[in-house]
């Protein structure tokens, strides 16, 4: 982007900020944080959550494998998923900084 930006083929960055993705879940009652294939299959509750940096929900889509899940495990898998997603975010940033 920055060689497009540089030749004047894009007048200003088309980026308006991060985005980042992690998935979440439920396995044998507990929530956890960026499943492994593994965790994924055995789960259930799989959610998927994308963010902007700003903490702004751009898509959650979550479903009840095994089990249905309550409003407060809901609730914890979104916490989980903000938690890493800005973890997502910081390492992008310093990624994109070096």
């Amino acid at each position: 982007m920055n060689s497009l930006l540089a030749s004047g083929k894009l007048a200003e960055s088309p980026v308006l900020g991060p985005v980042a993705a992690i998935s979440v879940g439920i396995v044998d009652g507990t929530p956890l944080l960026d499943l492994e294939y593994v965790e994924d299959v055995a789960c259930d509750t799989d959610m998927n959550v994308v963010m902007t940096g700003a903490g702004h929900y751009v898509e959650v889509q979550g479903t009840a494998e095994g089990a249905a899940f309550t409003r407060a495990e809901m609730d914890e898998l979104l916490r989980l998923a903000e938690k890493g997603i800005g973890e997502l975010v910081e390492l992008q940033g310093k990624a994109l900084a070096a």
